[in-house]
Protein backbone atom coordinates (compact mmCIF):
# COMPACT_ATOMS: atom_id res chain seq x y z
CA UNK A 1 0.00 0.00 0.00
CA UNK A 2 1.20 3.50 -0.80
CA UNK A 3 2.22 5.57 2.19
CA UNK A 4 -0.04 8.37 0.96
CA UNK A 5 -3.20 6.72 -0.39
CA UNK A 6 -5.13 3.51 -0.87
CA UNK A 7 -7.51 5.01 -3.44
CA UNK A 8 -7.65 8.04 -5.70
CA UNK A 9 -10.15 10.85 -5.23
CA UNK A 10 -12.12 9.66 -8.25
CA UNK A 11 -12.35 6.02 -7.26
CA UNK A 12 -14.73 5.54 -4.32
CA UNK A 13 -18.25 4.22 -4.97
CA UNK A 14 -21.12 2.63 -3.06
CA UNK A 15 -19.30 -0.73 -2.97
CA UNK A 16 -16.58 0.88 -0.84
CA UNK A 17 -18.98 1.81 2.00
CA UNK A 18 -17.57 0.57 5.31
CA UNK A 19 -13.97 0.45 4.07
CA UNK A 20 -11.09 2.18 5.80
CA UNK A 21 -9.35 4.28 3.14
CA UNK A 22 -6.55 6.79 2.78
CA UNK A 23 -6.82 9.63 0.25
CA UNK A 24 -4.32 12.27 -0.80
CA UNK A 25 -4.84 15.47 -2.76
CA UNK A 26 -5.44 19.21 -2.71
CA UNK A 27 -8.02 21.06 -0.59
CA UNK A 28 -10.35 22.13 -3.38
CA UNK A 29 -13.11 23.71 -1.30
CA UNK A 30 -13.80 23.94 2.43
CA UNK A 31 -17.24 24.41 3.99
CA UNK A 32 -17.98 24.99 7.70
CA UNK A 33 -21.43 23.84 8.84
CA UNK A 34 -20.85 24.46 12.53
CA UNK A 35 -20.70 20.97 13.96
CA UNK A 36 -19.38 19.57 10.69
CA UNK A 37 -16.46 20.53 8.46
CA UNK A 38 -16.53 19.46 4.81
CA UNK A 39 -13.63 19.46 2.36
CA UNK A 40 -13.76 18.59 -1.33
CA UNK A 41 -10.46 16.76 -1.77
CA UNK A 42 -9.12 16.84 -5.34
CA UNK A 43 -6.46 14.92 -7.20
CA UNK A 44 -5.79 14.20 -10.88
CA UNK A 45 -8.60 11.63 -10.98
CA UNK A 46 -11.49 13.49 -9.38
CA UNK A 47 -13.03 14.87 -6.17
CA UNK A 48 -14.19 13.13 -3.00
CA UNK A 49 -15.97 14.83 -0.12
CA UNK A 50 -14.39 14.27 3.29
CA UNK A 51 -16.01 15.29 6.57
CA UNK A 52 -15.05 15.65 10.25
CA UNK A 53 -17.34 16.00 13.25
CA UNK A 54 -16.97 18.65 15.94
CA UNK A 55 -14.78 17.56 18.83
CA UNK A 56 -12.79 15.03 16.82
CA UNK A 57 -9.05 15.23 16.25
CA UNK A 58 -9.64 15.52 12.49
CA UNK A 59 -12.02 18.48 13.01
CA UNK A 60 -9.28 20.46 14.77
CA UNK A 61 -6.79 19.50 12.06
CA UNK A 62 -9.21 20.56 9.29
CA UNK A 63 -9.88 23.93 10.91
CA UNK A 64 -6.34 25.06 10.07
CA UNK A 65 -6.41 23.98 6.43
CA UNK A 66 -6.64 26.46 3.57
CA UNK A 67 -7.32 26.15 -0.15
CA UNK A 68 -4.72 24.14 -2.09
CA UNK A 69 -3.02 22.64 0.95
CA UNK A 70 -1.84 19.14 0.02
CA UNK A 71 -3.03 16.60 2.59
CA UNK A 72 -3.42 12.91 3.25
CA UNK A 73 -6.65 11.86 5.02
CA UNK A 74 -7.56 8.57 6.73
CA UNK A 75 -11.17 7.60 7.38
CA UNK A 76 -14.17 5.37 6.74
CA UNK A 77 -16.34 5.47 3.62
CA UNK A 78 -20.03 6.10 4.39
CA UNK A 79 -23.06 6.47 2.14
CA UNK A 80 -24.53 9.93 1.68
CA UNK A 81 -28.27 10.35 2.14
CA UNK A 82 -30.47 10.87 -0.91
CA UNK A 83 -30.83 14.55 0.07
CA UNK A 84 -27.07 15.17 0.30
CA UNK A 85 -25.81 12.98 -2.56
CA UNK A 86 -24.16 14.88 -5.42
CA UNK A 87 -25.28 13.46 -8.77
CA UNK A 88 -22.76 15.67 -10.60
CA UNK A 89 -19.80 13.79 -9.14
CA UNK A 90 -18.93 10.12 -9.85
CA UNK A 91 -18.05 9.87 -6.15
CA UNK A 92 -21.11 11.86 -5.09
CA UNK A 93 -22.92 8.92 -3.46
CA UNK A 94 -20.32 8.53 -0.71
CA UNK A 95 -18.10 10.55 1.62
CA UNK A 96 -15.22 9.79 3.94
CA UNK A 97 -15.56 10.44 7.68
CA UNK A 98 -12.00 11.41 8.55
CA UNK A 99 -10.12 10.30 11.66
CA UNK A 100 -6.70 11.80 10.93
CA UNK A 101 -5.11 14.27 8.53
CA UNK A 102 -1.47 14.78 7.59
CA UNK A 103 -0.35 18.00 5.92
CA UNK A 104 1.97 17.09 3.03
CA UNK A 105 2.42 20.57 1.58
CA UNK A 106 1.25 24.00 2.70
CA UNK A 107 -0.03 26.64 0.24
CA UNK A 108 0.57 30.38 0.43
CA UNK A 109 -2.15 32.91 -0.39
CA UNK A 110 -3.27 32.17 -3.94
CA UNK A 111 -2.80 34.78 -6.71
CA UNK A 112 -5.78 33.13 -8.43
CA UNK A 113 -8.24 30.58 -7.02
CA UNK A 114 -8.36 27.07 -8.45
CA UNK A 115 -12.00 26.48 -7.52
CA UNK A 116 -14.38 27.79 -10.18
CA UNK A 117 -13.84 28.71 -13.82
CA UNK A 118 -13.89 32.50 -13.70
CA UNK A 119 -11.63 34.33 -16.14
CA UNK A 120 -8.35 35.90 -15.08
CA UNK A 121 -5.88 38.12 -16.95
CA UNK A 122 -3.49 36.31 -19.27
CA UNK A 123 -0.37 37.47 -17.42
CA UNK A 124 -1.62 36.02 -14.11
CA UNK A 125 -2.67 32.74 -15.73
CA UNK A 126 0.65 32.27 -17.50
CA UNK A 127 2.86 33.33 -14.61
CA UNK A 128 1.08 30.86 -12.32
CA UNK A 129 0.39 28.26 -14.99
CA UNK A 130 0.85 25.43 -12.47
CA UNK A 131 -2.22 26.78 -10.64
CA UNK A 132 -4.13 27.38 -13.87
CA UNK A 133 -3.51 23.76 -14.85
CA UNK A 134 -5.17 22.54 -11.64
CA UNK A 135 -8.47 24.05 -12.84
CA UNK A 136 -10.90 21.49 -14.22
CA UNK A 137 -11.37 22.74 -17.79
CA UNK A 138 -7.70 23.26 -18.53
CA UNK A 139 -6.68 20.06 -16.73
CA UNK A 140 -9.15 18.10 -18.86
CA UNK A 141 -7.85 19.76 -22.04
CA UNK A 142 -4.32 18.54 -21.34
CA UNK A 143 -5.62 15.03 -20.61
CA UNK A 144 -7.50 15.16 -23.92
CA UNK A 145 -4.29 16.18 -25.68
CA UNK A 146 -2.45 13.17 -24.26
CA UNK A 147 -5.23 10.80 -25.30
CA UNK A 148 -5.39 12.26 -28.82
CA UNK A 149 -1.65 11.79 -29.31
CA UNK A 150 -1.84 8.21 -28.01
CA UNK A 151 -4.71 7.49 -30.39
CA UNK A 152 -2.82 8.94 -33.35
CA UNK A 153 0.27 6.86 -32.54
CA UNK A 154 -1.80 3.70 -32.30
CA UNK A 155 -3.60 4.36 -35.58
CA UNK A 156 -0.35 5.11 -37.41
CA UNK A 157 1.49 2.01 -36.17
CA UNK A 158 -1.58 -0.14 -36.97
CA UNK A 159 -1.14 0.95 -40.61
CA UNK A 160 2.50 -0.10 -40.67
CA UNK A 161 4.08 3.32 -40.07
CA UNK A 162 7.28 3.45 -38.01
CA UNK A 163 8.16 6.32 -35.69
CA UNK A 164 11.60 7.90 -36.10
CA UNK A 165 13.12 11.00 -34.52
CA UNK A 166 14.84 13.63 -36.65
CA UNK A 167 17.49 16.13 -35.47
CA UNK A 168 16.65 19.18 -33.40
CA UNK A 169 19.92 20.97 -34.12
CA UNK A 170 20.20 21.40 -37.88
CA UNK A 171 21.01 23.91 -40.63
CA UNK A 172 19.05 27.07 -41.31
CA UNK A 173 16.53 26.55 -44.10
CA UNK A 174 14.18 28.97 -45.86
CA UNK A 175 10.84 27.44 -44.78
CA UNK A 176 8.95 30.73 -44.94
CA UNK A 177 9.37 31.90 -41.33
CA UNK A 178 12.30 33.08 -39.23
CA UNK A 179 14.58 30.46 -37.74
CA UNK A 180 15.54 30.16 -34.10
CA UNK A 181 19.33 30.17 -34.23
CA UNK A 182 21.67 28.37 -31.82
CA UNK A 183 25.31 29.54 -31.73
CA UNK A 184 28.02 26.91 -31.98
CA UNK A 185 30.73 26.96 -29.30
CA UNK A 186 33.03 24.70 -31.29
CA UNK A 187 32.61 26.59 -34.56
CA UNK A 188 32.78 30.33 -33.79
CA UNK A 189 30.54 32.49 -35.95
CA UNK A 190 28.45 29.56 -37.12
CA UNK A 191 24.93 28.69 -36.03
CA UNK A 192 22.59 25.76 -35.86
CA UNK A 193 18.88 26.30 -36.41
CA UNK A 194 15.97 24.64 -34.66
CA UNK A 195 13.88 22.91 -37.37
CA UNK A 196 10.84 24.76 -38.66
CA UNK A 197 9.71 21.28 -39.74
CA UNK A 198 11.48 17.98 -40.44
CA UNK A 199 10.78 18.50 -44.17
CA UNK A 200 14.15 17.62 -45.67
CA UNK A 201 14.92 14.92 -43.10
CA UNK A 202 11.69 13.04 -43.68
CA UNK A 203 12.32 13.08 -47.43
CA UNK A 204 15.84 11.79 -46.81
CA UNK A 205 14.33 8.99 -44.71
CA UNK A 206 12.44 7.88 -47.83
CA UNK A 207 15.62 8.11 -49.92
CA UNK A 208 17.29 5.95 -47.24
CA UNK A 209 14.97 3.08 -48.06
CA UNK A 210 12.39 3.32 -45.28
CA UNK A 211 8.80 3.19 -46.44
CA UNK A 212 6.29 4.64 -43.97
CA UNK A 213 7.54 7.19 -41.42
CA UNK A 214 5.74 9.26 -38.83
CA UNK A 215 6.72 11.37 -35.84
CA UNK A 216 4.96 13.61 -33.34
CA UNK A 217 7.45 16.30 -34.28
CA UNK A 218 8.29 19.53 -32.45
CA UNK A 219 8.64 22.45 -34.86
CA UNK A 220 10.14 25.86 -34.13
CA UNK A 221 9.31 29.11 -35.90
CA UNK A 222 10.09 32.63 -34.79
CA UNK A 223 6.72 34.08 -35.77
CA UNK A 224 3.97 36.11 -34.18
CA UNK A 225 1.21 34.48 -32.16
CA UNK A 226 -2.33 33.94 -33.41
CA UNK A 227 -5.30 32.28 -31.78
CA UNK A 228 -4.54 29.06 -33.73
CA UNK A 229 -0.73 29.30 -33.63
CA UNK A 230 1.63 29.39 -30.69
CA UNK A 231 4.66 31.67 -30.86
CA UNK A 232 7.90 29.74 -31.00
CA UNK A 233 6.92 26.08 -31.08
CA UNK A 234 4.20 23.65 -32.03
CA UNK A 235 3.76 19.92 -32.68
CA UNK A 236 2.67 18.14 -35.82
CA UNK A 237 1.98 14.60 -36.95
CA UNK A 238 4.78 14.42 -39.50
CA UNK A 239 4.17 11.75 -42.17
CA UNK A 240 6.03 10.58 -45.26
CA UNK A 241 5.43 7.60 -47.57
CA UNK A 242 7.37 6.05 -50.44
CA UNK A 243 6.01 4.84 -53.81
CA UNK A 244 2.76 6.75 -53.44
CA UNK A 245 0.51 9.07 -55.37
CA UNK A 246 -1.84 11.66 -53.92
CA UNK A 247 -4.70 9.20 -53.38
CA UNK A 248 -2.43 6.85 -51.41
CA UNK A 249 -1.65 9.63 -48.91
CA UNK A 250 -5.35 10.50 -48.65
CA UNK A 251 -6.30 6.86 -48.05
CA UNK A 252 -3.69 6.48 -45.29
CA UNK A 253 -4.07 9.77 -43.41
CA UNK A 254 -7.77 10.60 -43.91
CA UNK A 255 -9.00 7.64 -41.81
CA UNK A 256 -6.55 8.52 -39.01
CA UNK A 257 -7.84 12.10 -38.75
CA UNK A 258 -11.49 11.09 -39.10
CA UNK A 259 -11.07 8.24 -36.62
CA UNK A 260 -9.46 10.46 -33.98
CA UNK A 261 -12.23 13.02 -34.30
CA UNK A 262 -14.89 10.31 -34.06
CA UNK A 263 -13.20 8.91 -30.94
CA UNK A 264 -13.19 12.25 -29.12
CA UNK A 265 -16.15 14.04 -30.76
CA UNK A 266 -18.29 13.62 -27.63
CA UNK A 267 -21.55 13.35 -29.57
CA UNK A 268 -20.67 15.77 -32.38
CA UNK A 269 -21.16 14.68 -36.00
CA UNK A 270 -17.93 14.02 -37.93
CA UNK A 271 -19.47 13.59 -41.38
CA UNK A 272 -18.40 10.98 -43.92
CA UNK A 273 -15.06 9.18 -43.57
CA UNK A 274 -14.11 10.18 -47.13
CA UNK A 275 -13.55 13.93 -47.22
CA UNK A 276 -14.82 15.90 -50.23
CA UNK A 277 -12.13 17.34 -52.51
CA UNK A 278 -12.29 20.98 -53.52
CA UNK A 279 -9.83 22.46 -56.05
CA UNK A 280 -8.06 25.57 -54.79
CA UNK A 281 -9.52 27.90 -57.42
CA UNK A 282 -13.05 26.60 -56.77
CA UNK A 283 -12.57 27.13 -53.04
CA UNK A 284 -11.42 30.72 -53.58
CA UNK A 285 -14.41 31.41 -55.84
CA UNK A 286 -17.09 29.76 -53.70
CA UNK A 287 -15.80 30.50 -50.21
CA UNK A 288 -13.21 33.30 -50.62
CA UNK A 289 -10.66 31.18 -48.78
CA UNK A 290 -8.53 28.07 -49.14
CA UNK A 291 -9.62 27.19 -45.59
CA UNK A 292 -13.42 27.08 -46.04
CA UNK A 293 -15.76 26.56 -43.12
CA UNK A 294 -18.32 24.23 -44.70
CA UNK A 295 -20.69 24.59 -41.75
CA UNK A 296 -21.61 27.93 -43.33
CA UNK A 297 -24.15 27.39 -46.16
CA UNK A 298 -23.32 30.66 -47.98
CA UNK A 299 -21.79 30.15 -51.45
CA UNK A 300 -20.12 33.15 -53.07
CA UNK A 301 -20.84 33.96 -56.70
CA UNK A 302 -19.01 35.69 -59.54
CA UNK A 303 -21.46 38.44 -60.52
CA UNK A 304 -18.99 40.53 -62.54
CA UNK A 305 -21.12 40.30 -65.72
CA UNK A 306 -24.14 41.77 -63.93
CA UNK A 307 -22.23 45.04 -63.46
CA UNK A 308 -20.08 45.09 -66.60
CA UNK A 309 -21.24 48.13 -68.60
CA UNK A 310 -24.02 48.80 -66.08
CA UNK A 311 -25.24 52.15 -64.82
CA UNK A 312 -23.44 51.60 -61.54
CA UNK A 313 -20.33 53.48 -62.59
CA UNK A 314 -18.10 52.62 -59.60
CA UNK A 315 -18.24 48.89 -60.32
CA UNK A 316 -18.37 49.27 -64.11
CA UNK A 317 -15.18 51.37 -64.22
CA UNK A 318 -13.33 49.05 -61.87
CA UNK A 319 -14.30 46.05 -64.00
CA UNK A 320 -12.83 47.75 -67.07
CA UNK A 321 -9.60 48.10 -65.11
CA UNK A 322 -9.43 44.40 -64.26
CA UNK A 323 -11.58 44.16 -61.14
CA UNK A 324 -14.15 41.45 -60.42
CA UNK A 325 -17.34 41.50 -58.35
CA UNK A 326 -18.08 38.77 -55.86
CA UNK A 327 -21.61 38.36 -54.53
CA UNK A 328 -22.14 37.30 -50.92
CA UNK A 329 -25.72 36.04 -50.40
CA UNK A 330 -27.42 36.74 -47.09
CA UNK A 331 -30.29 34.21 -46.86
CA UNK A 332 -33.41 35.60 -45.22
CA UNK A 333 -31.81 38.97 -44.51
CA UNK A 334 -34.49 41.06 -46.26
CA UNK A 335 -36.35 41.38 -42.98
CA UNK A 336 -33.31 42.65 -41.11
CA UNK A 337 -33.25 46.29 -39.96
CA UNK A 338 -31.17 48.91 -41.78
CA UNK A 339 -28.63 48.76 -38.94
CA UNK A 340 -27.63 45.23 -40.02
CA UNK A 341 -26.57 46.49 -43.45
CA UNK A 342 -24.92 49.62 -42.05
CA UNK A 343 -22.94 47.48 -39.60
CA UNK A 344 -21.68 45.29 -42.45
CA UNK A 345 -20.56 48.40 -44.35
CA UNK A 346 -18.79 49.77 -41.28
CA UNK A 347 -17.02 46.46 -40.79
CA UNK A 348 -15.83 46.42 -44.43
CA UNK A 349 -14.39 49.93 -44.05
CA UNK A 350 -12.52 48.80 -40.94
CA UNK A 351 -11.02 46.03 -43.09
CA UNK A 352 -9.68 48.66 -45.49
CA UNK A 353 -12.37 48.33 -48.18
CA UNK A 354 -14.54 51.14 -49.52
CA UNK A 355 -17.57 49.31 -48.15
CA UNK A 356 -20.00 46.58 -49.14
CA UNK A 357 -22.73 47.43 -51.59
CA UNK A 358 -25.92 45.42 -51.26
CA UNK A 359 -29.32 44.70 -52.78
CA UNK A 360 -32.38 43.46 -50.87
CA UNK A 361 -35.04 41.31 -52.58
CA UNK A 362 -38.34 42.02 -50.86
CA UNK A 363 -41.92 41.57 -52.03
CA UNK A 364 -40.83 41.01 -55.61
CA UNK A 365 -38.67 44.15 -55.74
CA UNK A 366 -34.94 44.81 -55.73
CA UNK A 367 -34.21 47.48 -53.14
CA UNK A 368 -31.17 49.28 -51.80
CA UNK A 369 -28.74 51.97 -52.94
CA UNK A 370 -27.42 49.93 -55.92
CA UNK A 371 -30.69 48.42 -57.16
CA UNK A 372 -31.78 51.52 -59.11
CA UNK A 373 -28.72 51.20 -61.39
CA UNK A 374 -29.71 47.72 -62.63
CA UNK A 375 -32.45 47.00 -65.17
CA UNK A 376 -34.81 44.02 -64.90
CA UNK A 377 -32.60 41.72 -66.99
CA UNK A 378 -29.55 42.44 -64.85
CA UNK A 379 -31.54 41.87 -61.65
CA UNK A 380 -32.79 38.53 -63.03
CA UNK A 381 -29.19 37.54 -63.91
CA UNK A 382 -28.03 38.56 -60.44
CA UNK A 383 -30.66 36.38 -58.77
CA UNK A 384 -29.69 33.45 -60.98
CA UNK A 385 -25.92 33.76 -60.52
CA UNK A 386 -26.17 34.52 -56.81
CA UNK A 387 -28.81 31.83 -56.17
CA UNK A 388 -30.90 34.33 -54.20
CA UNK A 389 -34.64 34.76 -54.02
CA UNK A 390 -37.32 36.93 -52.51
CA UNK A 391 -36.59 37.49 -48.82
CA UNK A 392 -32.81 37.34 -49.31
CA UNK A 393 -30.16 40.03 -49.68
CA UNK A 394 -26.81 40.01 -51.41
CA UNK A 395 -23.66 42.00 -50.65
CA UNK A 396 -20.86 42.81 -53.10
CA UNK A 397 -17.07 42.96 -52.98
CA UNK A 398 -15.42 44.70 -55.94
CA UNK A 399 -11.64 44.59 -56.35
CA UNK A 400 -8.85 42.66 -58.08
CA UNK A 401 -9.49 38.93 -57.90
CA UNK A 402 -7.49 38.01 -54.78
CA UNK A 403 -8.47 40.96 -52.52
CA UNK A 404 -12.11 40.64 -53.69
CA UNK A 405 -12.07 36.95 -52.74
CA UNK A 406 -10.49 37.70 -49.37
CA UNK A 407 -13.04 40.40 -48.47
CA UNK A 408 -15.96 38.28 -49.69
CA UNK A 409 -14.69 35.30 -47.72
CA UNK A 410 -14.44 37.31 -44.51
CA UNK A 411 -17.90 38.80 -45.14
CA UNK A 412 -19.28 35.29 -45.69
CA UNK A 413 -18.07 34.25 -42.23
CA UNK A 414 -19.41 37.40 -40.59
CA UNK A 415 -22.82 37.18 -42.28
CA UNK A 416 -23.13 33.49 -41.39
CA UNK A 417 -22.48 34.34 -37.73
CA UNK A 418 -24.78 37.37 -37.72
CA UNK A 419 -27.65 35.41 -39.27
CA UNK A 420 -26.89 32.34 -37.09
CA UNK A 421 -27.23 29.97 -40.05
CA UNK A 422 -24.10 27.85 -39.57
CA UNK A 423 -24.39 24.20 -38.55
CA UNK A 424 -23.55 23.43 -34.94
CA UNK A 425 -22.04 20.40 -33.21
CA UNK A 426 -20.49 19.11 -36.40
CA UNK A 427 -17.00 18.74 -37.86
CA UNK A 428 -16.91 19.42 -41.62
CA UNK A 429 -13.75 18.20 -43.34
CA UNK A 430 -12.45 18.66 -46.85
CA UNK A 431 -9.31 18.26 -48.91
CA UNK A 432 -8.18 21.37 -50.77
CA UNK A 433 -6.31 20.17 -53.86
CA UNK A 434 -4.68 21.52 -57.04
CA UNK A 435 -2.84 24.43 -55.48
CA UNK A 436 -1.05 26.62 -58.05
CA UNK A 437 2.68 25.89 -58.25
CA UNK A 438 3.54 29.55 -58.86
CA UNK A 439 2.09 33.00 -58.30
CA UNK A 440 2.98 36.48 -59.48
CA UNK A 441 4.79 38.52 -56.85
CA UNK A 442 3.44 42.05 -57.27
CA UNK A 443 6.11 43.56 -55.01
CA UNK A 444 9.07 42.06 -56.84
CA UNK A 445 7.35 41.89 -60.25
CA UNK A 446 8.33 38.27 -60.81
CA UNK A 447 6.98 34.74 -60.74
CA UNK A 448 7.54 33.06 -57.38
CA UNK A 449 6.58 29.83 -55.64
CA UNK A 450 3.00 29.90 -54.43
CA UNK A 451 3.42 27.47 -51.55
CA UNK A 452 5.87 24.60 -51.10
CA UNK A 453 8.82 24.65 -53.54
CA UNK A 454 9.38 20.91 -52.93
CA UNK A 455 6.03 19.92 -54.48
CA UNK A 456 5.87 17.94 -57.71
CA UNK A 457 4.29 20.01 -60.50
CA UNK A 458 1.35 18.33 -62.20
CA UNK A 459 2.61 17.38 -65.64
CA UNK A 460 6.21 17.20 -64.46
CA UNK A 461 9.04 18.69 -66.50
CA UNK A 462 6.91 18.94 -69.65
CA UNK A 463 4.44 21.25 -67.90
CA UNK A 464 7.27 23.48 -66.67
CA UNK A 465 8.75 23.66 -70.17
CA UNK A 466 5.54 24.24 -72.14
CA UNK A 467 2.90 25.91 -69.92
CA UNK A 468 2.48 29.41 -68.61
CA UNK A 469 3.89 28.98 -65.07
CA UNK A 470 0.80 30.59 -63.56
CA UNK A 471 -1.35 27.77 -65.00
CA UNK A 472 0.75 24.94 -63.53
CA UNK A 473 -0.78 23.20 -60.53
CA UNK A 474 1.14 21.25 -57.91
CA UNK A 475 0.37 17.94 -56.25
CA UNK A 476 -0.19 19.83 -53.04
CA UNK A 477 -3.10 19.46 -50.66
CA UNK A 478 -4.49 20.63 -47.31
CA UNK A 479 -6.91 19.11 -44.81
CA UNK A 480 -9.36 21.73 -43.55
CA UNK A 481 -11.90 21.33 -40.74
CA UNK A 482 -14.44 24.01 -39.77
CA UNK A 483 -12.37 26.75 -41.37
CA UNK A 484 -9.11 25.65 -39.71
CA UNK A 485 -6.19 24.35 -41.76
CA UNK A 486 -5.17 21.14 -40.01
CA UNK A 487 -2.34 20.23 -42.33
CA UNK A 488 -0.48 20.80 -45.56
CA UNK A 489 1.13 18.12 -47.65
CA UNK A 490 2.38 17.27 -51.10
CA UNK A 491 3.72 14.67 -53.44
CA UNK A 492 7.39 15.64 -53.50
CA UNK A 493 9.53 16.69 -56.39
CA UNK A 494 12.14 13.89 -56.24
CA UNK A 495 13.81 14.51 -59.61
CA UNK A 496 16.77 16.93 -59.69
CA UNK A 497 16.09 18.11 -63.24
CA UNK A 498 12.52 19.12 -62.32
CA UNK A 499 13.72 20.83 -59.14
CA UNK A 500 16.33 22.86 -61.07
CA UNK A 501 13.69 23.94 -63.61
CA UNK A 502 11.09 24.86 -60.97
CA UNK A 503 13.59 27.06 -59.13
CA UNK A 504 14.76 28.58 -62.43
CA UNK A 505 11.19 29.70 -63.17
CA UNK A 506 11.06 31.32 -59.73
CA UNK A 507 14.28 33.17 -60.47
CA UNK A 508 16.77 30.99 -58.57
CA UNK A 509 19.84 29.58 -60.27
CA UNK A 510 21.33 26.11 -59.68
CA UNK A 511 23.79 27.59 -57.18
CA UNK A 512 20.87 28.58 -54.93
CA UNK A 513 19.34 25.10 -55.10
CA UNK A 514 22.67 23.44 -54.38
CA UNK A 515 23.56 25.91 -51.63
CA UNK A 516 20.26 25.74 -49.75
CA UNK A 517 19.20 22.14 -50.41
CA UNK A 518 22.49 20.46 -51.29
CA UNK A 519 22.07 17.56 -48.88
CA UNK A 520 18.67 16.56 -50.20
CA UNK A 521 19.52 17.30 -53.85
CA UNK A 522 22.67 15.19 -53.64
CA UNK A 523 20.65 12.31 -52.19
CA UNK A 524 18.16 12.51 -55.06
CA UNK A 525 21.04 11.90 -57.51
CA UNK A 526 21.58 8.43 -56.02
CA UNK A 527 18.12 7.01 -56.61
CA UNK A 528 15.09 8.58 -54.94
CA UNK A 529 11.68 6.89 -54.85
CA UNK A 530 8.49 8.80 -55.63
CA UNK A 531 7.27 9.94 -52.22
CA UNK A 532 4.84 12.25 -50.51
CA UNK A 533 3.50 13.18 -47.13
CA UNK A 534 1.58 15.51 -44.92
CA UNK A 535 1.84 17.10 -41.45
CA UNK A 536 -1.42 17.63 -39.50
CA UNK A 537 -1.08 20.02 -36.57
CA UNK A 538 -1.56 18.33 -33.19
CA UNK A 539 -2.35 21.63 -31.43
CA UNK A 540 -5.11 22.56 -33.88
CA UNK A 541 -6.68 19.09 -33.77
CA UNK A 542 -6.90 19.24 -29.98
CA UNK A 543 -8.13 22.85 -30.05
CA UNK A 544 -11.08 21.82 -32.26
CA UNK A 545 -11.91 18.73 -30.20
CA UNK A 546 -11.75 20.71 -26.96
CA UNK A 547 -13.91 23.43 -28.56
CA UNK A 548 -11.43 26.07 -27.46
CA UNK A 549 -11.07 29.39 -29.33
CA UNK A 550 -7.37 29.80 -28.51
CA UNK A 551 -4.50 27.34 -28.85
CA UNK A 552 -3.12 28.51 -25.49
CA UNK A 553 -5.90 26.56 -23.76
CA UNK A 554 -4.62 23.17 -24.93
CA UNK A 555 -0.87 23.68 -24.42
CA UNK A 556 0.77 22.85 -21.08
CA UNK A 557 3.12 25.81 -20.78
CA UNK A 558 2.45 28.37 -23.54
CA UNK A 559 4.14 31.70 -24.09
CA UNK A 560 2.27 34.99 -24.16
CA UNK A 561 1.59 37.05 -27.28
CA UNK A 562 5.07 38.59 -27.03
CA UNK A 563 6.72 35.14 -27.06
CA UNK A 564 7.62 35.33 -23.36
CA UNK A 565 7.41 32.52 -20.82
CA UNK A 566 6.26 34.49 -17.77
CA UNK A 567 6.55 31.50 -15.45
CA UNK A 568 10.17 30.58 -16.32
CA UNK A 569 11.07 34.18 -17.21
CA UNK A 570 12.29 33.37 -20.69
CA UNK A 571 13.86 34.75 -22.77
CA UNK A 572 16.41 35.85 -20.19
CA UNK A 573 19.80 37.47 -20.12
CA UNK A 574 22.89 35.28 -19.97
CA UNK A 575 26.26 35.82 -18.35
CA UNK A 576 29.30 37.34 -20.01
CA UNK A 577 31.09 34.01 -19.44
CA UNK A 578 28.47 32.23 -21.54
CA UNK A 579 28.73 34.84 -24.29
CA UNK A 580 32.51 34.63 -24.37
CA UNK A 581 32.34 30.83 -24.72
CA UNK A 582 30.12 31.32 -27.75
CA UNK A 583 32.24 34.17 -29.18
CA UNK A 584 29.19 36.45 -29.15
CA UNK A 585 28.92 40.12 -28.36
CA UNK A 586 25.50 41.70 -27.74
CA UNK A 587 24.66 44.78 -29.79
CA UNK A 588 21.27 45.78 -28.40
CA UNK A 589 19.21 48.29 -30.43
CA UNK A 590 19.18 51.80 -29.00
CA UNK A 591 15.89 52.91 -27.53
CA UNK A 592 14.22 55.82 -29.25
CA UNK A 593 15.20 58.98 -27.43
CA UNK A 594 12.65 61.72 -27.05
CA UNK A 595 13.93 65.27 -27.58
CA UNK A 596 14.50 67.09 -24.31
Amino acid sequence: MSRYRTHTCGQLRAEHVGSEVKLAGWVHRKRDHGNLLFIDLRDHYGITQIVAESGSTAFKQMEGLRSEYVISAVGKVVARSAETANANLPTGGVEVVVTNIEILGEAADLPMPVFGEQEYPEDIRLKYRFLDLRRERLHNNIILRSKVISSIRRRMTDQGFMEFQTPILTASSPEGARDFLVPSRLHPGRFYALPQAPQQFKQLIMVSGFDRYFQIAPCFRDEDARKDRSPGEFYQLDVEMSFVEQDDVFNAVGPVIHGVFQEFANGRDCGPAEFPRIPYRESMLKYGSDKPDLRNPIILADVTEVFRGSGFGVFARNIENGAVVRGIPAPGAAGRPRSFFDKMNDWARQEGAAGLGYIIFDNGEAKGPIAKFLDADRVALLKKLGNVQDGDAIFFACDKELPAAKLAGQARIRIGDELDICEKNVFKFCWIVDFPMFEYNEDEKKVDFSHNPFSMPQGGLEALNTQDPLTVNAYQYDIVCNGVELSSGAIRNHKPEIMYKAFEIAGYGPEVVEGKFGGMLNAFKYGAPPHGGIAPGIDRIVMLLADEPNIREIVLFPMNQQAQDLMMQAPSEVTMKQLRELHIRIHAPELDKKPS
